[in-house]
């Protein structure tokens, strides 16, 4: 993966600048993009935002003006979503303790999910559905090759995801399949990190791992306007295993938003967690939630169990816990 172009690149055509675009090349804007290569090695750009604080150059300007994506300049830079758009959406940011929430609290992960886009202020709308709009959705086709996406505005999996202080999220990778449209297959992950601030003594950030999870190849801060794309499959391993130590009014906060292409027959795979080299006896635990959480897809999927039933179950229980520390 390239992270710098140059200038006879940059002056390109809008035709030959897309046809650049296809595959790795991640030239048409900054992002923090991750890369698995064959043998299993990962190559990780974390400083860039993608979308959000992309460079004023004839490359990226040829791009959006083919995609027909508006833009201003402003700082030397070509502002999309820019700052009055991520305050608005970090301001309507639900509260902590908001009824919304859903918690996932388990052995391998301890966060808590919003999927109701209907329940969320009026910026954050506006933002999912730009994330859900054809030219969103040709942007990330030329990000990464992949033809024939489709969004899903009824976040299976996505939505707002918040963690507070102690709360993790094990290295897995994700599942495979639509759980209503099971010849969905799951292609391409975004995250939109919502934080005015992340400090490094918080921890938080997400480790990107190779096939074999011998080893993290990276590590992403997950900091206020910068967006994470990365396709997704059966071994793209990434997580936050260590619990988080920011303040208790204090959340990691995000967006994700998935998306899929519809095939004959779309392989199901449940979120595969895996332990790491250094987990010692905790994979038997990891390993045995990892099992029954396949059970409880499979009930999903076949009976249609209800998610929220067996999150007001999971939350219980974790309140239990908390107040017995």
């Amino acid at each position: 993966m390239t992270q710098n172009k140059s200038t006879t690149q940059h002056d390109q055509s809008a035709e030959t600048a897309t046809a650049l675009g296809k595959g790795l090349d991640v030239g048409t804007a900054n992002l923090a993009a991750a890369v698995q290569n064959a043998e299993g090695g990962i190559t990780v750009t974390v400083e860039r935002n993608a979308f959000l604080d992309i460079p004023s150059d004839v490359y990226s300007k040829n791009m959006l003006t083919k995609l027909k994506v508006p833009y201003v300049v402003h700082n030397n830079k070509l502002v999309v979503i820019g700052e009055a758009a991520f305050e608005g959406a970090v301001s309507e940011f639900p509260a902590i303790r908001d009824e919304f929430w859903r918690g996932y609290l388990h052995v391998n992960e301890t966060k808590y999910s919003n999927t109701q886009p209907d329940s969320w202020g009026p910026t954050l709308q506006r933002v999912a559905k730009e994330f859900c709009s054809p030219r969103f959705v040709e942007f990330l086709q030329q990000l990464t090759g992949i033809d024939d996406l489709m969004p899903d505005w009824t976040m299976d999996g996505g939505g707002l995801h918040q963690t507070l202080r102690g709360g993790h999220l094990n290295v897995h990778a994700d599942f495979t399949t639509h759980h209503t449209h099971e010849n969905w297959a799951r292609r391409v992950n975004i995250l939109l990190y919502l934080n005015r601030e992340w400090p490094d003594e918080w921890g938080g950030k997400l480790e990107l791992w190779d096939k074999g999870m011998t080893a993290v190849q990276g590590r992403v801060v997950p900091a206020g306007n910068r967006m994470l794309v990365f396709s997704t499959g059966v071994d793209t391993f990434h997580g936050h295993p260590d619990g988080l130590t920011c303040p208790p009014d204090q959340a990691r906060r995000s967006m994700a938003l998935y998306y899929f292409t519809e095939e004959e027959s779309a392989v199901r795979h449940s979120t595969n967690y895996r332990a790491r080299p250094e987990d010692g006896l905790k994979k038997i635990a990891i390993g045995a939630d990892r099992l029954a959480l396949d059970v409880y897809d499979r009930m999903k999927r076949t009976f249609g169990v209800s998610d929220e039933r067996v999150q007001k179950t999971l939350a219980a229980i974790d309140r239990i816990r908390r107040r017995k520390r």
